[in-house]
Parts: C-alpha cells; structure tokens; sequence
C-alpha cells in the first residue's frame, strides 16, 4: 500500500522530495531560516559517507585539519575573483556582544583564504610540498531558495586544500580527487555520474579550471554533486605562498581544492527513492537488514532471529532486530520508508512450514525461501544484486533521459517536453551559453574531453564548433 504522507513523484517531483524527507526523518525544519536539522536517519547517513571517503583520503595520504569558521575581511579582499563570486552569499560577523569589531569578519562560505594564509606560514622549501590537507566542517551561504539537503544556508562537507611544488602534480591531483568522487558514486551511491570541465563562466570564482560530477535526478534535472577546482599559481600569487625549488629557486606553489557535501544525501533521494519512501544502496546504508520477528514469546522464533542477527554483524552485514511493541504491518512499513535495503520476517507459521521470507526494499518483492537457505552468503549475495540493479536502473534512467541536439529548435524541443543531459556542439562564445540559458535556465555541465563530435557547427549560432558539452536545466 502506498504510504499516503508522500505525494507521488510524478505528480509532483518537489512535493515528493520533501514528504521522503520527512516521512524518513532524515531532517526536519528549523526556527532558523533557510537552515535544517539534519535528524538521526540523515547524519546516519553522513556518517557513513564521511567514513568511506575519509578512509579513501588517507589511503592517498592526505590528513584532516582543522581551521577557522571566522574568515577576516582582508583576507577574502586579497583575492578579488574570490570575494566577488561569493560577496552575495556571505555573511558577515560585525560586533561582538555590544561593541563593534574593529574588522568584519565571514562566517566560513569556503576555505581558501585560511588555508592559504596558513600555507604561507608553514611552506619555505620543496621538502615541505606536497601538502594533502582535507576538512570536515560546516559552511554558510546565504542562499535564496532552500531546500532539505540539496540547497541548505548551512550545510556539511568536505573540502581538500593542497599545494605542490609542481603544475603537473597539482593537475593530477586535481583529476585524482574527481576520478575518486565518480567511483565513490558509481560503486557506493550506485549513481552513474559523468565528469568534465566546466566552461569559464561556470567555472568556480578564482580557478584556473573545474572539474565537476554531475548527476541525473529521476525527472531530468541536472545535480553538481562535487568538484575539483585547479588553481594554479593564481592564491599562491595572491597569499604570497612561495618555496625554494630544487634549483634554489623562489617560485609561487601550486593549489588545488575540492569538495563533496550533504547534497549527495538529496541525490540519493532524487535517483532512487519512490513514492514508498527512501530506497538505500546496500554500501551507504546505515543499517542493511532489520530482522522482524513475527508474533510473541516463540523460543524458536526469537533463538533464530538472535542467532541470525549475530552471525550478520559477525560478517560486517550490519543488521537489526526490530523487536518493538509495534505491528508487524506498522514494522513493514516503517523499515519501507526508512529504506533498509532488506527486511528479513520470522514467524512461529512460517518456520512450521519451514520457510521464512525475505523482502527486497528496491523491487519490494517479497520472497519465500526455505528456511535453511537463509544464510550469511544468501544475505551477502542478495545486497550485492541490489546494488548493482540499483545502478543498473540509475543508468537505464539516465539513458532514457539523454538526448542531442542540433540546433537550438532541437534544444528547445526536448526542454519543453522532457529535461535531460543534452549533448550538444558549441563555438567556445560566452554570449552562446547566454542565448542557451534564455531557454528554461538550461546550462552547460560539463565539456566532454576527448569526446566525439556530433556536429561541426555550434547549437545555438551555427558556427564552427570546438566543443562537445551536455547541457541541462539544474538544481
């Protein structure tokens, strides 16, 4: 039955994105406006992601830092490009208790500035590069539009500063840390993301280059779910970061950031979730079984729920009991909306007949097995076929949603009846991806390196064309 506190997604999508949100309890809203509480259900959630990248960091050898939330105003004014591709977003710190400060202070937007500051500080030779910094904190924008995890005034993340002693070390740093973003969405959030350059205009303020990870949402719109941005010498010129190279040379370093944030909690949702409510992969799933016992006081009953239960965690399949004073049927569905990837029901009549079922929350197919086939391996398996048809159907979506155009009666066609990623040729001009725009918002996501040209002439001006680029209207 279909829980009635969500809206059906193709009614409408928004709607339904904030009922999931609430019927998980993955956050809820707050007296602070344009701020959440992000709820037990949802920072389970974080702290799975934080834990999978967090080891995937340190095994490239980068270590966590700490810096400060209060950013002076001189600081962000040393790097104009970066104060003013931020200044309407921040918010500013000007008085403590009833006297004025004798400077205003930012409430952390981003990074850059600090860590740069502090670089300058802590960087003298080639012997000190690289540095592999990275930070888990929260950040402030002060955004017009809000909504739950995907567009939040405040919000968590991560965000890597490091600097080398090369161009070609910090490039392939730059890429490294993308191609990490894309493999921890393909293999744990079982999202198919695609990756390139973003053009000069939607490049991040004051880098040389971004590289961006884009995600499909189930309606076609577009999602950045994290970028790697190359900065060159550009801060390292502005802070005065400088080092003795290996020919006892002065010469500015090289830097590079990038970052991921509570967003990939809304991509989740927008890929997977249904009317039912969240639908979890496996891998990021907080808890991947609940075990729900069916009727009271049954010694065989609770000895093999128990033992069950055991031999999962043993396994590092982090299972549950549900042993409440609730329904069964109210146990179903609260385990349905909440996600978890696989329901096991264990009951006196079940076990008589020898059986026992097991429900998949992706398909939610309910499946009668005998009851010596449910083993640790059974389990295993069947996460693991969850996870890959949850990407799968990700990828067929995104596929379905993933068009061409050749001209812009092309690009206006497919907007006005379905968004999507958009492949289309494009001369390079700014005022082209102006003219673009005017269509539904629609924007450039990235530019496909290396990619095959579909046509010579660009989309909107039918000039030459020198770049393959997907288009879409974004979040």
């Amino acid at each position: 039955m279909k829980n009635e506190s969500i809206t059906s997604r193709d009614v409408d999508f928004a709607k339904w994105y904030t009922d999931v949100v609430r019927a998980a309890k993955l956050a809820d809203y707050t007296s602070v406006k344009g701020c959440i509480a992000i709820e037990p259900n949802g920072y389970a959630i974080w702290e799975k992601i934080q834990s999978i990248l967090d080891k995937k960091f340190k095994e490239l050898g980068h270590v966590n830092v700490q810096m400060p939330l209060l950013i002076p105003e001189h600081l962000f004014n040393q790097e104009k490009e970066l104060i003013e591709g931020f200044a309407p977003e921040l918010l500013w710190a000007t008085a403590a208790g009833d006297k004025a400060l004798e400077e205003r202070h930012a409430i952390r937007s981003t990074s850059e500035t600090v860590f740069c500051d502090y670089y300058k500080k802590h960087i003298t030779s080639y012997k000190d590069l690289p540095k592999l910094y990275n930070q888990w904190c929260n950040v402030f924008r002060y955004e017009k539009e809000t909504r739950p995890f995907l567009r939040s005034r405040e919000f968590l993340w991560q965000e890597g500063h490091t600097v080398h002693a090369t161009a070609e070390e910090a490039e392939a740093e730059t890429k490294r840390m993308m191609d990490v973003y894309v493999w921890f969405n393909h293999e744990i959030l079982a999202i198919p993301s695609i990756s390139g350059k973003k053009t000069e205009k939607e490049k991040f303020a004051g880098a040389e280059y971004t590289i961006t990870c884009e995600d499909l949402m189930y309606n076609g719109v577009c999602l950045q779910d994290g970028t790697s941005h190359y900065f060159g010498q550009k801060f390292s010129k502005a802070y005065d970061v400088k080092f003795t190279n290996k020919d006892n040379k002065e010469e500015y370093a090289y830097y590079t950031t990038w970052g991921k944030t509570t967003r990939m909690i809304a991509a989740i949702i927008m890929v997977h979730a249904d009317d039912y409510g969240l639908v979890l992969p496996p891998r990021i799933a907080p808890k991947q079984v609940v075990i729900i016992p069916i009727g009271k006081d049954n010694e065989e009953v609770d000895s093999l729920v128990k033992e069950f239960n055991t031999k999962l965690n043993d396994n590092n399949i982090i299972s549950y009991i549900d042993d409440s004073e609730k329904s069964p049927g109210f146990k179903f569905a609260e385990a349905e909306v909440n996600g978890i990837p696989v329901r096991i029901e264990i009951g006196a009549r079940d076990l008589a007949n020898g059986t026992v079922t097991v429900a998949r929350r992706d398909t939610r197919e309910k499946i009668v097995i005998n009851k010596d086939e449910l083993t640790v391996e059974y389990i295993s398996n069947l996460l693991e076929t969850i996870q890959k048809d949850m990407y799968q159907r990700a990828l067929d979506r995104q596929n379905k949603l993933t068009f061409e155009a050749h001209n812009l009666k092309d690009m206006e066609d497919i907007l006005n009846k379905q968004p999507g990623f958009i492949h289309a040729m494009w001369c390079g001009d700014e005022a082209c991806e102006t003219r673009i725009k005017e269509i539904k918002g629609c924007k450039s996501r990235c530019i496909v390196e290396d990619g095959e040209k579909i046509d010579t002439k660009c989309v909107c001006c039918g000039k030459e064309a020198k770049h393959h680029v997907i288009w879409g209207i974004q979040y």
